[in-house]
């Protein structure tokens, strides 16, 4: 019998289910949508066991059906892109990587354990898959002194009782599973398989190798990981087993690559009939048809990734899994219609292949053509900033690796383009980013550099003192700060001591300055020395990495660990910022006033001149409403309100009515930011007389009257079903809300004369043609204006 009856990617996935629930009484649940459901450490579903989270980890509802869960097989969809778990960047690249993919899965919630466990995954590789036994390895725990883990000798002896001799011990990092810092924890079993077949393959095992993959992952949770660090044995043992869809079927219907099994291989014909491209030849190599190659790739994954994604309710936006999203969005338009020379909409035309290849998964509740039209409005959307940045990139080519580098920082900083793309597309044209230049320009430290910084014993910085500023004979007062020197980095290395003229990232033991975040603009200002109070540093960048607070400042002098600096903030920028956040909470309730409680936050922007506010709505906002939404939020500002904040646990937090959130990963305590009641009689559920109420880090005024006046100057449609409106404060409105007065008078005045021009019969045709020269003409400086 040929794959595609017996091992098309429906009967493999259905044969998985029914062994489990059909011959092993397990309960099936469908899968979970990839947007996580009361999760805020996660942007996407990124694994088979998050939505059973709340068993592993003790917290799920008595009274909830998931209550009663003991033994369960699922096939879920999940996302690796973006957060801890991101596999976009190598998408395209290799034959085996994916943004989508399914996790087909089996748990048992305090029922069996590893002996059910393994004889069950046994029986279903080897005789309902058909597999040779001979192309088996499986790992087991081999133990970790330091942490007190034997080894799991158990596991190996269940698998030499099976009949297998092929037993690896591999230690913490490959064969003990652990779902974060804290929590469930325990040894697994990983089974591998040889595509070849015919020879030892053990060598290979947890290699990396393409010949040699990892199929299944048999998790043993038997230990919880306390905060100290220890681990204490679980009241519950249970097992949580994943089983990558993509990898078994390119071992069951004889593939090397997962693009070569069905679940691909119609999609890849589809791309080839829209594109001015030979067809897909599976290569993974440098040159033109490397290249095409991988196009078709990435154009396969993105789609599939954008049609589930778009189906279960994430469309490409501004923040979040949103952003994410837009991301692999504009990924895919690059490629399909720069190097596979496909027309636009090319790519939405792909959805209907997707979602047959996909339908058995049951995944698609919304319309194809829904769909299809996001994918095509934000294509659209994408091309001319695309077109524009390409034009840059033409013009800078010329020039230097150096020169080129702060260019491509540019465009991705303000024109959205991912650093992966523009890297790519320098690539094509034999050029380079330099990457030591690229590290000093982003403010981020990675995962290791942090990770360092912990076991140096160097806390998290104090941010405290930017919360530090009073009112004082109406005039805002910002108490100066002097912190010390903690630790110093150029790109991503760290040092001692910076020389004069390097540019270096700079971590204090406390900061008043306020990094980027929330949407609110990092502070401006400059660093001075204790001892040296005319040797100045200019902060031109903050952010904040891991609880790490980070400076970002180009050196005139020498600065080393240890020394002692007063903090100057740009007390002008950073009121600005405020008035214009709180002006937002205050534009957000506004909006929610007047468009209905459903409208949600899609992203936002505070900076010194201007804010912006993305948020949810059909269609465009109207005049009328646009003119309500304005005068609500006068009323507010006249009525100088006070702006309370306090910290409170997250759990009392989200008891508040009415507390607006948006998809972030909040801290606890939280901060609690509301306008004309203090947080403390929110708690207690008053609500009467308060604009606003949000979970917010960000820096805002003590009383409302001090944003003194606000003006929308723009509304648009950023993309279908999300609104942009950006808005000025103080005198920059004060000067709109004049100008647009100045113009509403001059259009008036156009159009008595226009109409007294239109009913004169009397004049001659050379006057009416002067005349209407004249009128055109003021019309041009009136649209100029």
């Amino acid at each position: 019998m040929s794959y595609s009856t017996k091992f098309s990617s429906k009967n493999v996935r259905q044969t998985f289910i029914d062994f489990f629930e059909q011959k092993h009484q397990h309960l099936y649940v469908p899968s979970s949508p990839v947007r996580p459901r009361g999760d805020p450490s996660l942007l996407f579903v990124n694994a088979g066991m998050n939505q059973f989270k709340p068993i592993l980890l003790g917290a799920v509802d008595p009274r909830s059906e998931m209550a009663r869960y003991r033994r369960v097989v699922n096939s879920q969809k999940c996302v690796r892109a973006g957060g801890k778990h991101n596999d976009l960047d190598d998408v395209g690249r290799d034959i085996y990587h994916h943004t989508f993919f399914e996790m087909m899965g089996s748990w048992s919630f305090g029922d069996y354990f590893k002996e059910e466990a393994c004889a069950m995954a046994w029986s279903l590789l080897t005789e309902h898959y058909g597999m040779s036994p001979d192309r088996l390895y499986v790992s087991y725990f081999s133990g970790d002194a330091a942490s007190g883990l034997p080894a799991d000798e158990e596991t190996r002896h269940i698998w030499l009782d099976i009949g297998l001799d092929r037993i690896l011990p591999f230690g913490l990092q490959e064969n003990f599973w652990e779902m974060g810092d804290t929590g469930p924890c325990g040894p697994c079993s990983e089974i591998h398989y040889d595509h070849l077949g015919g020879r030892d393959a053990s060598p290979l095992v947890n290699t990396g190798s393409p010949e040699v993959v990892e199929l299944w992952n048999l998790v043993f949770m038997q230990y919880n990981r306390e905060a100290d660090g220890s681990l204490r044995p679980l009241p519950q043992q249970s097992v949580d087993t994943g089983l990558g869809l993509e990898r078994l079927l390119a071992v069951l219907q004889d593939k090397r690559s997962n693009y070569d099994t069905d679940l691909f291989s119609p999609l890849l014909d589809h791309i080839h009939q829209v594109s001015r491209c030979g067809p897909y030849g599976g290569r993974v190599a440098p040159g033109l048809e490397g290249r095409v190659d991988m196009a078709y790739r990435v154009v396969a994954d993105h789609v599939r990734t954008l049609a589930v994604c778009i189906a279960d309710g994430v469309s490409p936006g501004m923040s979040g899994p949103e952003l994410v999203l837009r991301r692999i969005l504009r990924r895919a338009v690059r490629f399909s219609t720069e190097v596979l020379q496909a027309p636009q909409g090319a790519l939405g035309s792909l959805v209907p292949t997707v979602v047959q290849v996909l339908v058995s998964l049951s995944v698609f509740d919304v319309l194809c053509s829904q769909i299809v039209s996001i994918i095509d409005d934000n294509e659209d959307q994408f091309l001319s900033s695309l077109q524009q940045g390409v034009r840059i990139i033409n013009k800078t080519a010329p020039l230097s690796s150096n020169h080129n580098t702060p260019v491509a920082w540019s465009l991705h900083r303000n024109l959205g383009f991912p650093l992966d793309l523009l890297q790519l597309i320098l690539e094509e044209r034999g050029l380079q980013v330099d990457q030591v230049l690229l590290d000093q320009l982003e403010t981020h430290l990675d995962v290791h550099t942090l990770a360092s910084l912990k076991q140096q014993g160097i806390k998290h910085t104090d941010q405290s003192p930017k919360y530090q500023y009073n009112l004082h004979n109406g005039r805002y007062v910002f108490p100066e700060c002097t912190a010390a020197v903690k630790a110093l980095f150029v790109g991503q290395q760290q040092v001692s001591e910076v020389a004069p003229g390097q540019r270096c990232l700079v971590l204090l033991d406390r900061t008043s300055f306020y990094a980027e975040q929330g949407g609110q603009s990092h502070d401006q200002g400059y660093l001075s020395r204790h001892d040296s109070p005319d040797v100045l540093y200019p902060v031109e960048e903050v952010a904040v990495a891991g609880g790490y607070v980070l400076h970002l400042v180009p050196a005139a002098y020498a600065l080393k660990v240890g020394d002692l600096l007063h903090l100057h903030l740009d007390q002008a920028q950073r009121l600005s910022c405020m008035a214009k956040h709180t002006a937002t909470h205050l534009l957000s309730w506004a909006l929610r006033s007047v468009l209905g409680p459903n409208t949600q936050q899609r992203g936002s922007h505070v900076g010194p001149k201007r804010l912006r506010f993305d948020f949810s709505i059909k269609g465009s906002l109207s005049t009328t409403q646009l003119q309500e939404v304005q005068r609500l939020v006068e009323e507010a500002i006249v009525a100088d309100q006070e702006v309370y904040s306090r910290e409170v646990p997250l759990r009392n937090a989200r008891t508040i009515p009415g507390l607006r959130t948006v998809d972030e990963v909040y801290p606890d305590p939280v901060r609690v930011v509301s306008v004309g009641v203090p947080v403390a009689e929110l708690l207690d559920g008053h609500t009467e007389g308060h604009h606003s109420v949000e979970l917010c880090c960000g820096t805002h005024l003590l009383r409302t009257g001090a944003i003194e006046d606000l003006v929308v100057v723009s509304e648009r449609q950023m993309m279908k079903g999300v609104s942009r409106v950006v808005a000025l404060t103080g005198e920059p409105a004060k000067q709109a809300r004049d100008a647009g007065q100045v113009l509403a008078q001059a259009v008036a005045s156009l159009v008595t004369r226009t109409a007294s021009f239109s009913s004169s019969s009397s004049s001659s045709s050379s006057s009416r043609r002067n005349d209407a020269q004249r009128l055109a003409k003021e019309v041009g400086l009136l649209t100029d204006v």
